[in-house]
């Protein structure tokens, strides 16, 4: 028979909110996650892709808002689930309560850093999906590809390479050239 493996602390809400503004963590299964922070090439993407998606739903004039990280989503209470996605949008206002989205936003972008795709390609995917995210994007510049993950009826996960158009899936008419994006980097 195995040992028995030591568990993990785990952290309440209350415990998560003391914690340092400077502190950058992600909780799931209130189980506490470091973060790095991100490189130039990692911001380059966000900012682009931010003021893309920024002016797109602005235009639309509905419910939806843009956010980036850090911005907590809490995905669930007990056990303590939190993330901080790199873009998100979110279309229903009763989620945000001023500090935060509680509940799953519409859209989530995560751009790969080095030393954690699996938290993107295996933890987050499960957790996206498992708490009602409608589309989640998984962009790897060190590969050049984007994999968009939508959940909407059957999973549907396609991969992109950077030279490519891609759609939104939440939207009917929002597509994103991503060579313009990649021409910057």
């Amino acid at each position: 028979m195995p040992a028995l493996q030591p568990q993990p602390d785990t952290i309440s809400l209350e415990q998560y909110e003391s914690l340092p503004e400077d502190v950058r963590v992600e909780v799931f299964d209130g189980v506490v996650y470091n973060m790095a922070s991100p490189s130039e090439i990692h911001q380059t993407i966000s900012i682009e892709l931010a003021t893309f998606l920024n002016m797109y739903v602005h235009n639309q004039k509905g419910s939806c808002k843009v956010f980036h990280a850090p911005f907590d989503v809490k995905l669930c209470d007990k056990p303590l689930t939190i993330v901080q996605p790199d873009l998100m949008i979110i279309c229903d206002k009763n989620k945000l309560d001023g500090k935060r989205c509680n509940g799953a936003p519409d859209f989530i972008v995560e751009i790969v850093s080095q030393g954690n795709s699996s938290d993107d390609y295996v933890r987050k995917l499960y957790y996206y999906q498992k708490y009602g995210v409608r589309e989640y994007w998984i962009i790897d510049p060190r590969r050049k590809i984007v994999t968009v993950n939508y959940f909407e009826k059957d999973l549907i996960n396609i991969i992109y390479s950077f030279s490519s158009t891609i759609r939104v899936n939440i939207y009917d008419d929002l597509y994103i050239d991503f060579s313009q994006i990649e021409a910057l980097l």
